[in-house]
């Protein structure tokens, strides 16, 4: 199990198998061209230029990696993420019902479940929107 889990957990930038060769300070690898129907390519980089490129992925102290699930998980977000886009719309001007006086209100999903507050929709972002906030957010806006 731990063997399994390993791989989702702890995946490295770049696989033991992709690296081809390192001679004369230039790294070679294999890697995947998904713009030309996947094609297998091999690249030869500077060694400084490898580097810097992989250090791209390490994340910063205190940052933890997130995996996506459910309607955003990669493999189906192309056709939740839309579907949950529509429900979303459709909900924004729910149709007047006809109530009974005896009938119990039922909650709304724009209540704040905390105060009672109306929550209101600040922002809607697209799939590709969403992959870019994937990367830590710039000092400049974090709380200090």
């Amino acid at each position: 199990m731990l063997r399994y889990l390993g791989a989702y957990t702890h995946r490295v930038a770049i696989s033991n198998s992709r690296l081809l060769a390192l001679s004369e300070g230039k790294v070679t690898f294999r890697w995947r061209d998904s713009a030309h129907d996947n094609k297998k390519r091999l690249m030869t980089l500077a060694a400084d230029e490898f580097l810097r490129r992989f250090l791209l992925h390490l994340l910063p102290r205190g940052f933890m990696r997130i995996r996506n699930f459910g309607f955003l998980a990669n493999r189906r977000r192309a056709e939740l993420l839309p579907l949950c886009l529509r429900l979303l719309q459709s909900s924004d001007h729910p149709a007047v019902a006809t109530a009974s006086p005896a009938a119990l209100p039922i909650p709304s999903p724009w209540r704040c479940p905390l105060c009672g507050g109306t929550m209101q929709i600040v922002e809607r972002l697209s799939a590709a929107q969403l992959l870019l906030l994937r990367s830590p957010p710039p000092l400049s806006r974090c709380a200090s």
